[in-house]
């Protein structure tokens, strides 16, 4: 599974487990203008906008105690896995993970099922899956997903 799919898959599964009257969950309207409402809503942002959202202080100051230690957990995995450094307690990173996203409500997705359960399978290096192998991906979980 690509790196990209993951990052994007997280995230959208963190976005609508925020509360949709939240501060945090209102500054994402702020910081992307641009992004339709039902963009915002659906979690479903490109990866220039991942990596704005991780760079932002702001948003995880806007975050509830439940909230930021999911969303730090989120950094650290992406910083830690599914970059081009594959980190020596990535399991235990990734179990942090899925431990604080089912705190704050975020449901199992396909992604993060295959996260969990194939963890051992992932390269040693992410970040050097190619573009081309990421939309071959996309398109055989989409096909997936309807079935």
């Amino acid at each position: 599974m690509p790196p990209l799919h993951i990052k994007l898959g997280l995230v959208k599964q963190f976005v609508k487990a925020l509360d949709k009257n939240s501060k945090a969950f209102q500054y994402l309207t702020i910081l992307f203008p641009r992004l339709s409402p039902a963009k915002i809503n659906g979690g479903i942002f490109p990866r220039p906008d991942i990596q704005k959202m991780m760079k932002s202080e702001e948003f995880e100051k806007l975050m509830t105690f439940k909230e930021r230690n999911a969303w730090r957990a989120f950094k650290d995995v992406v910083e830690n896995f599914l970059d081009n450094h594959k980190s020596d307690n990535y399991a235990k990173l990734i179990e942090r993970l899925m431990r604080t996203y089912k705190i704050i409500g975020c449901r199992m997705s396909l992604k993060m099922h295959y996260l969990h359960s194939l963890i051992e399978l992932f390269e040693q290096n992410m970040g050097s899956i190619s573009e081309k192998h990421g939309e071959r991906f996309h398109q055989e979980m989409a096909e997936k997903e309807k079935r």
